[in-house]
C-alpha cells in the first residue's frame, strides 16, 4: 500500500506490546483462566472498509487482534487467533473453529453508509472520508443459542470501554437503510445484529467488536496510536474477566 500502508510485521514482541501486556495483567480482576478465540475480521481478497487514508480495514483488524491476544495471554487466558493468515474466505467456517472455548470475539473497524462519504485528497490520492460518526460498537445475534452469555460479555466489555474513556457510537441504531440495528444494551453500546455469519454460526458465546470508525480522519489516527490500542485491549481483558465465571484451579 505504499506510504499509506501499516506495517504489521512483528517477528518479536515490540516494546509497546510488552507495556500492553503489563497493563492488561493489571486489569485482571479474577483468577479465572478462560479460552478466548480472537477472530481477525475480513481477509486479504475482501479486506473490508477502506480508511480515510486508503488503508484496508483488515490491516487494522490484524494488528489489534494480535495485540488483544497478547494482552489476554498476559492476563492468564488461553487464546486462539482465527483468520490471521488472511486467506480464510468462508466466514461461516470461522466461529465453529472456536468449539470448546469460552468466548469468540471478532475484531473489526467501522465505516459508514456510502451516502455519508465525502471526497478529499491524501498524499496525492483521491480518498473518501466521513467525520460525522465516531466511537466503538458491539454486536450480538438473537439467533445464537446462548444469547444471554454473549450479551453479558458484550455488555461487560462495553462497560469497561466506557470506564476507560471510550464512547459508544449510536450510528448503527439510526433508522436509515442499511442500519437500524436495535440496541441490546444502549448504555454499553451493544446492538442486535442477527445475520452476521461469524455470530450466527457460533456455538460458544460470541460478539463482534467495532473498535472505531476508520473513515473518520481523526478516529483513524487514534486507531493508529499504540496507547489507544493498549487501552482498548486492556478494556476487553477487563470485560472478559468480569463476564466469564471463575474456574476451579484443577480445570484451568
Amino acid at each position: 500500500m505504499g506510504s499509506s500502508s501499516i506495517s504489521l510485521c512483528v517477528p518479536r514482541v515490540p516494546r509497546v506490546l510488552c507495556v500492553l501486556c503489563v497493563k492488561a495483567f493489571l486489569f485482571t480482576t479474577s483468577a479465572s483462566a478462560a479460552a478466548i478465540a480472537v477472530d481477525v475480521g475480513h481477509y486479504l481478497k475482501e479486506p473490508g472498509a477502506i480508511s480515510a487514508r486508503g488503508v484496508p480495514e483488515f490491516e487494522y483488524n490484524l494488528r489489534l487482534a494480535r495485540e488483544l491476544a497478547a494482552a489476554l495471554r498476559a492476563a492468564g487466558h488461553r487464546t486462539l487467533l482465527i483468520g490471521d493468515d488472511g486467506i480464510v474466505e468462508n466466514l461461516g467456517s470461522r466461529a465453529p473453529r472456536a468449539a470448546g472455548m469460552d468466548l469468540f470475539i471478532s475484531i473489526h473497524h467501522d465505516a459508514v453508509q456510502p451516502r455519508f462519504l465525502m471526497p478529499w485528497e491524501y498524499e496525492g490520492a483521491a480518498r473518501l472520508y466521513s467525520d460525522r460518526f465516531a466511537g466503538y460498537s458491539l454486536f450480538v445475534s438473537r439467533l445464537h443459542p446462548d444469547l444471554q452469555a454473549s450479551l453479558n460479555c458484550a455488555s461487560a466489555i462495553g462497560a469497561a470501554l466506557n470506564e476507560a474513556g471510550f464512547t459508544a457510537s449510536r450510528y448503527h441504531a439510526d433508522p436509515i437503510v442499511g442500519e437500524n440495528r436495535p440496541f441490546a444494551d444502549e448504555t454499553n453500546g451493544v446492538h442486535y445484529f442477527d445475520n452476521l455469519a461469524v455470530l450466527r454460526t457460533a456455538r460458544v458465546p460470541a460478539l463482534l467488536f467495532e473498535a472505531g470508525v476508520i473513515v473518520n480522519r481523526a478516529e483513524e489516527l487514534r486507531m493508529r496510536d499504540p496507547g489507544v490500542r493498549m487501552r482498548i485491549a486492556a478494556s476487553i481483558v477487563a470485560g472478559v474477566n468480569a463476564c466469564l465465571p471463575s474456574k476451579p484451579a484443577a480445570l484451568q
